[in-house]
């Protein structure tokens, strides 16, 4: 997999190859991924993003943002781990 996984911090990996997208894998990512799809839907304003959702909301497609969202959060830790 080397090179094909792109790190914008080390908040949100995802793919630029096309291929299928890593899910969500703390809720705090999840939940920044529901924000940039909503702004990127324009159900919210781009303006009110902060932080990792602002980032995703650039550097995302919408798809992207909806494997990422629908994540479910049963099992996840509240945020990513530093190692």
């Amino acid at each position: 997999m080397s090179g094909n996984i792109t790190t914008t911090g080390a908040f949100f990996p995802y793919r630029k190859t096309g291929e299928t997208i890593m899910p969500a894998t703390s809720k705090a990512q999840q939940k920044a991924a529901g924000a940039a799809l909503s702004a990127k839907r324009g159900e919210t304003k781009k303006s009110e993003l902060k932080g990792a959702s602002k980032g995703m909301y650039k550097s995302m497609s919408e798809k992207q943002l909806e494997e990422f969202a629908e994540t479910k959060r049963k099992g996840l830790p509240e945020k990513k781990s530093k190692h």
